[in-house]
């Protein structure tokens, strides 16, 4: 990421931690930190103009970047979860470093234009097919690392072990045909390599349990002992055919399995939630586990509704995020989760417009190890997103309501770190992202 320069903006209007205020300043550092925040303030001849509502940096908490290449793809016939899943492995199979790095690229800047400013990559395909070793055996990590620099936003690359081809009754199966590129052998062949990746300014390193599918039982406590001082992400209970695999095999769900290893814990985020039991949602609120929801890929997957609000009350932080990208929208995945609310319940105003900013900047910054970021305060990052008012989505919508009337198409400018990615809708390094993502997307296909 370029250094920013020292800078003040001037917004119409800012979401600021005590609610909406009028024209205010923010000033930040040479280190994109803010800090100066002054409302009631009246634009000054040096300071950059940001229309409309300004909210903090949106976080997208939960990303694999190669999945955006299934868009529009997988629906012909219907299909389930797991037919989308042969889909995504034939394209996963399609992948090479170069290539990653220029998809991967490109959707990060899709996610800019929408108000992203940091994003959590899931990422598991570490290795050439059919399962050998790249030179750099972070290869792929490192391609996905420089294409967010490039994007000019934030990442926290979640290396994911994967180890286990699945499970059912009779207990875990080899990895097979595109899966043999994700695994490492063993917990330690995971960990030997995830250690070699070096953390760098706009760059962070977590770590992931793909799910209690692909990491076999007995290897959780030894990941849990390498990662206890990272963030960790899981996918949990996103179908129901995981938690009845791990029933029958190990007499528990998932939840109660990743417990029992001691991987639940303020660091924890479970991706999903969806299928829980009223004691699971128990043990991961008592642990103030954060819930990831990806409300648009939930609905597109036909994955089901999970306890948000349920989670929530228990003590769990809920964040966002874009998952499978068959919609790369902040403020569509805020309105989706209250919306999931109220055709699960019945019931309006499940989650309040504040909590759903709240889901969709700080607690997703925190989920992923940037805990002073997704706020306009003195300190954080100087990350700002101006979504317009005047469109023909937004006009007339309160202010503070602006979360449950916009979309992506209504972010006129965003600001990572005291520097201006994007400018009028356009991103300032990329230009038209959408005829070069449509070029690299087919090249994949047609390979």
């Amino acid at each position: 990421m370029s250094v920013a320069v020292a800078a003040e903006f001037w917004c119409e209007r800012a979401w600021l931690p005590g609610g909406v205020a009028e024209r205010v300043s923010v000033g930040c550092d040479e280190a994109g930190v803010i800090t100066s925040v002054a409302p009631g303030v009246d634009p000054g001849q040096d300071m950059s103009r940001l229309s409309g509502v300004v909210f903090p940096g949106f976080a997208n908490g939960h990303s694999h970047a190669f999945h955006r290449g299934l868009r529009g793809r997988t629906h012909a016939g219907g299909g389930t979860f797991w037919t989308w899943r042969d889909a995504m492995y034939r394209l996963a199979g399609r992948l090479d470093p170069d290539t990653y790095h220029r998809l991967a690229g490109l959707v990060y800047a899709e996610m800019a234009l929408a108000g992203f400013v940091v994003v959590g990559e899931f990422h598991y395909l570490h290795h050439p097919p059919g399962g050998g070793r790249y030179a750099d055996p972070n290869a792929m990590g490192e391609a996905l690392l420089a294409a967010a620099a490039h994007a000019g936003i934030r990442i926290t690359l979640l290396d994911t072990c994967y180890l286990a081809g699945g499970l059912d009754g009779s207990g875990y199966q080899p990895l097979s045909g595109p899966q043999v590129r994700f695994g490492d052998g063993d917990v330690a062949g995971w960990a030997a390599r995830w250690s070699a990746l070096a953390e760098r300014p706009g760059a962070r390193v977590g770590a992931a349990v793909h799910s209690v599918r692909a990491v076999p039982a007995e290897a959780l406590p030894g990941f849990a002992a390498a990662t206890r001082d990272r963030p960790v992400h899981v996918h949990l209970s996103e179908q129901p055919a995981e938690n009845e695999a791990c029933q029958a095999f190990h007499g528990c769900s998932p939840t109660e399995l990743l417990a029992g290893a001691g991987l639940l814990g303020p660091r924890t985020t479970a991706v999903h939630a969806t299928h829980l039991s009223d004691k699971d949602v128990e043990l991961l609120g008592a642990a103030s586990v954060t819930a990831c929801f990806c409300p648009t890929t939930e609905a597109d997957l036909a994955d089901g509704i999970g306890p948000a609000r349920e989670l929530a009350d228990a003590g769990c932080p809920i964040s966002l995020g874009s998952d499978q990208h068959a919609v790369i929208d902040p403020l569509a995945e805020a309105r989706a989760l209250e919306h999931g609310e109220r055709l699960r319940t019945g019931q309006r105003g499940r989650f309040s417009p504040a909590e759903l900013v709240a889901a969709a900047t700080e607690r997703g910054h925190r989920s992923l190890g940037w805990p002073d970021g997704g706020r306009i305060a003195i300190g954080a990052p100087c990350d700002l997103v101006a979504v317009r008012t005047d469109t023909a989505r937004t006009a007339g919508a309160s202010a503070d309501q602006l979360v449950l009337a916009g979309s992506a198409a209504d972010v006129d400018s965003v600001v990572v770190g005291g520097r201006m990615v994007v400018s009028g809708g356009v991103h300032r390094s990329f230009g038209s992202v959408g005829a070069e993502l449509a070029r690299v997307i087919e090249g994949l296909w047609s390979a």
